[in-house]
């Protein structure tokens, strides 16, 4: 039976592939990203799309009335809007304090604050019993990112979906966070990925290469089936061994 799922992040990287892979599925998919161009260039069968900013509570309001009026439940919501910022502007001065301020506010908008406010808009309308929520974490939850900001930014999902799990679990809605590692074929590092960092990451693997977004999609593909309704209230790492669970 053909599922009604929900992807931010949509257009791009993660997000696109599993949005194939769901359609490839038969179910309905909704596209959700900022950029309009990028969301009609996804050419993914079937697929709606819906350009909206995550951060904004009136998009995601607008969001929210748009699945209510065209698809009613949701099965499956995936949240793969985020990145490090790299594509967002800059700071626009020098002062220390301020570029940090910067860095830290864009990527909890960015890889929180997405996920918070279009999880909280859409819980009315996750499929009971049965619905799954998909968050995207990063290795760098457990490991740091450099500044730290993007790593805080993916742990903070973590307790919010412990929360959340043990809130929706009585409507028989799960909820797990996928984390992965180093991920090639996306716009997550732009050009800053020189050859000696990507070496240093593919050689931190246990499988000795890097990952690729349907490793990623595998990964959640199963944990929207039927099969892994018992499963909830997790963190998933999906990178090769280059990090262990806790």
């Amino acid at each position: 039976m053909a599922r009604n799922v929900v992807i931010s992040g949509g257009g791009t990287g993660i997000g696109l592939a599993a949005a194939r892979a769901f359609a490839a599925g038969g179910d309905q998919v909704l596209l959700l990203g900022r950029r309009v161009d990028v969301l009609e260039k996804a050419g993914v069968p079937g697929a709606r799309t819906y350009a909206a900013d995550l951060t904004e509570p009136a998009d995601v309001r607008g969001v929210a009335a748009f699945v209510e009026r065209e698809f009613g439940a949701v099965d499956v919501l995936v949240h793969s809007a985020g990145g490090n910022g790299l594509l967002e502007p800059d700071a626009g001065h020098d002062d220390p304090l301020e570029a940090v301020a910067h860095d830290w506010t864009v990527n909890f908008r960015l890889n929180t604050l997405t996920a918070v406010l279009l999880t909280e808009a859409l819980k009315p309308r996750l499929a009971e019993p049965g619905g799954r929520v998909l968050f995207l974490g990063s290795i760098a939850a457990y490991r740091g990112s450099g500044s730290g900001a993007y790593a805080a930014a993916k742990a903070g999902l973590h307790p919010y979906a412990h929360d959340l799990a043990r809130q929706l679990g009585p409507r028989g809605i799960t909820v797990n966070v996928v984390a992965p590692g180093y991920v090639e074929d996306t716009e997550f590092f732009g050009d800053a990925m020189s050859e000696e960092r990507r070496a240093r990451l593919v050689e931190e693997t246990s499988t000795k290469r890097a990952g690729t977004p349907g490793d990623v999609v595998e990964t959640l593909h199963w944990l929207a089936s039927q099969g892994a309704g018992h499963i909830t209230s997790q963190i998933i790492q999906v990178n090769g061994g280059a990090e262990r669970g806790h």
